[in-house]
């Protein structure tokens, strides 16, 4: 097995590890966190009807600012913070997916409770 076969085995033995154990509901949304090279984006996910509530990304938020991508990270959680309390939702279960807590998925959970969500 070649080293990024088993790199993308072990990333989704982790990602399925981890979502085993979460569920989202319309009261509590699973968020869902996505992080690329250069972005992060979160969604808030109601798994019973399998639709999203709310997402928000730093692509789209960091238009024309200069921030490194940590800083990028929390703004995007506080924006998702405040799009779900405009929707009535006060807490969410976090779904780091294959990702450490860790750098910008840490500033993201943090920004979402410094909002006012309760992970």
């Amino acid at each position: 097995m070649d080293k990024n076969r088993k790199i993308f085995a072990n990333k989704a033995r982790r990602s399925h590890r981890t979502r085993a154990k979460i569920f989202g509901t319309a009261t509590t949304p699973r968020i869902a966190v996505f992080r690329s090279n250069k972005f992060v984006s979160a969604q808030a996910i109601d798994d019973e009807k399998m639709i999203t509530l709310v997402s928000a990304e730093s692509k789209k938020l960091a238009k024309g600012k200069k921030v490194n991508k940590t800083e990028s990270a929390k703004v995007t959680g506080l924006e998702l913070g405040k799009l779900l309390l405009e929707k009535g939702i006060k807490e969410g279960i976090f779904d780091r997916r294959s990702y450490r807590y860790h750098g910008r998925v840490k500033a993201l959970a943090e920004a979402l409770r410094e909002a006012g969500i309760k992970i």
